[in-house]
């Protein structure tokens, strides 16, 4: 699969790009999760996005969040495939693009992610470890994640 990774901050998205990423963010996590909640939190301007392009197509999203915006620690967040890609293995590459550009942003520091409960393992095989229990956001079951700058295991 032929991806071209761009990273910008909220300041450089074009209108499109900013668009692409609303769209794509709205088809999933509001539609096809069938789950109404405020995806505009105000955090998309303090953040970088990580924007994953095939010819025209946003195909693969995250944000990256400094720390201090949501967890102490930096985080990945909104990370979303278009339904149209799936099953190829893009969802692996956006989060090992993502871990390295984190890591190239803020140095190696521990990543705390909040993970969809039923990714738990998909997580873990990208080095996270549960960090959290179970809570409920947006009726969707969660726990918080956190991955070790130094592959040590983490411990609540």
């Amino acid at each position: 699969m032929n991806i071209k990774w761009v990273l910008k901050k909220f300041d450089d998205l074009t209108l499109d790009e900013l668009y692409a990423i609303l769209q794509l963010r709205i088809e999933v996590f509001i539609v096809e999760q069938n789950c109404p909640f405020q995806d505009a939190d105000n955090k998309d301007q303090l953040t970088h996005h990580l924007m994953g392009w095939q010819d025209d197509l946003l195909c693969a999203y995250t944000r990256i969040l400094p720390p201090g915006i949501f967890y102490e620690l930096p985080s990945i967040g909104r990370v979303v495939t278009s339904p149209k890609t799936r099953k190829n293995g893009l969802g692996r590459l956006l989060m090992e693009r993502s871990i390295r550009e984190t890591e190239n942003l803020y140095g190696p520091l521990n990543i705390r992610i909040g993970a969809q409960f039923y990714l738990k393992k998909f997580y873990q095989s990208l080095g996270f470890i549960q960090s959290s229990e179970i809570y409920l956001e947006d009726n969707i079951e969660h726990i918080e994640m956190t991955r070790t700058a130094d592959g040590s295991k983490f411990t609540t």
